[in-house]
This record gives C-alpha cells, structure tokens and sequence, in this order.
C-alpha cells in the first residue's frame, strides 16, 4: 500500500495589517498597486463637475484631497466607484474601473466610507464585520453557523479599536465608532483600494486623533485618498495632499508644498481661514 500522504496545511490568511507606515510618494521598494487616473470628467446636465483630472497615488501614500465646495471632490470618489458616469481611465494597479457596475468595482478591492456611516445599525459590531466578510462567500456558506469570529474579524476588530464594543447594536456607538467600523468593514473585504469621505466630519477632537492614528495604521499598506476641510487635520497626518478647484487639479504636493502655492492660499487656504471655502 502508498503510504498516506498528509494533506498540506492551508497558509495561514495574510495580516489585514502590514508592516508598514505611510511615505510621501508611497513604497519605494517591489511592486506598489497604484492608482492612475487621466483625464477623468463628469458632467451633470451640462455642467462640468469634473475637468480633466490627473491623479496619481501609490501604495502607501496617504494622500488627501481637499479644495472648496463644488471643487469636484466627491464627485472623483463617486467616478472612482462607478457611482457617476465619466470619461478617461481609472487605471487600479493594471485594471480599468471605469464603465464597471459598482458591485464589481468593489469586488476588484475598491471601498469606500461615505460622510454619513453606512453600517447595519440593528446588528452588532461584531455581526457587521462578520457580513462585510462574508462578502465573498456563496449563500450557503453565509447561512451555516459558524464556530468561531474568523481571524480577519478579529484583527480588524483589534485594528479599529472596538473590541470592547464587538457585541453593541452598532446603533448605540457613538460618531467616530460607526465611522470606524465602516472602515473596518472595508479591512475585512481586503480593501486595497480606500476612498474615504469627510472620515472625521462632526468628530470630537479626540475622535479625530484616533481616526489620524488609525488612518496612518491602514494607510502604509493600501493606496488611500482621503477627502477632507480640516486642514489642520491635513497638516497632522496627509503624506501628500491634491488641490482641486473648479473640477481641476490646482496644486499637488507635500503639505508645505501646497501651503506656500499662492493659488492654494488664494483659492481654498485664505477662504478656509476667514471661515468658508468648506
């Protein structure tokens, strides 16, 4: 008889956080994911919203996107994921997004959080993480009952700070906890890709801090853009920071880059400090 040849254990689920912090121009080292976009524009009824916009950002740079109101910020997130027409090239680490039905932009790694949190508020911490995990698997997988939290859940629960909450209605968290698990609901879908909306919009400041402190976690690792007012959130923890004004990109660059470009100072920073230009 063939002796019994043992079966190879599966390789064990690659860590939802790397060793890794965010750079100014991304990683440096390998094959970075990236994301290429060119010529990207959105009309609504005639109005251009948004106008020939190039934009780069690779793996591991924490870029920020601001501009004043109507600048067209929202409006590349949406084109991103396919929640708005538009032309030109979304170019995601080799593969074109645009023309793709939102559900399969996100299955090619593509999450985003909104301004407003979209979580399961009737169900737990625990059980949105669980659902956004299961994402991938077949109907009959998600209904037959499970022995444990899968080690992905747990990593993220640790990752966004809310273990201590995991069986709370997510109903009963506070602001920046439901803004958390909506990240952590991007994590455990192996997001690589994150476009983040206004992630610290209404946040009290030491919500804002762990939300910095958390973005600089996951961003060493992901390609991550982030829409934001705040600038002194911007100064404390973008890697590199996109101007955008009228549709179009004004400026780009490092934080101090930006804030010494007279255009910067006269379009959004000067409108920003006399208290509008949000």
């Amino acid at each position: 008889m063939n002796p019994r040849i043992p079966p190879v254990p599966a390789a064990p689920p690659a860590p939802l956080l790397p060793d890794a912090e965010p750079a100014p121009g991304g990683l440096r080292a390998g094959r970075p994911q990236y994301l290429e976009i060119r010529d990207l524009r959105v009309t609504f009824d005639g109005f251009t919203a948004v106008d020939g916009v190039n934009l780069d950002v690779t793996q591991g740079d924490l870029r920020f996107l601001i501009g004043p109101n109507g600048a067209g910020k929202t409006t590349v997130i949406d084109a991103i994921t396919g929640l708005v027409k538009a032309t030109g090239s979304v170019n995601h680490t080799g593969t074109e997004l645009l023309g793709r039905k939102v559900h399969k932009v996100a299955r090619l790694g593509v999450g985003r959080t909104f301004q407003t949190a979209s979580v399961f508020e009737n169900l737990s911490v625990l059980q949105n993480l669980d659902i956004a995990a299961g994402a991938g698997r077949s109907p009959l997988q998600l209904l037959r009952r499970r022995r444990g939290v899968e080690p992905a859940v747990e990593e993220a629960l640790e990752i966004i700070g809310l273990e201590h909450v995991a069986g709370r209605q997510a109903g009963e968290l506070a602001h920046g906890q439901k803004q958390w698990l909506e990240i952590g609901m991007l994590l455990v879908q192996n997001a690589d890709l994150l476009l983040l909306d206004e992630p610290i919009a209404g946040m009290s400041q030491d919500e804002r801090e762990q939300t910095g402190a958390l973005l600089r976690r996951i961003g060493g690792s992901r390609i991550t853009l982030v829409v934001e007012h705040d600038m002194d959130f911007v100064r404390e923890y973008a890697t590199s920071v996109t101007v955008l004004a009228a549709g179009r990109v004004l400026s780009e660059g490092s934080v101090a880059e930006v804030q010494a470009d007279p255009r910067v100072q006269e379009v959004y920073l000067g409108t920003a400090a006399d208290g509008g230009g949000h």
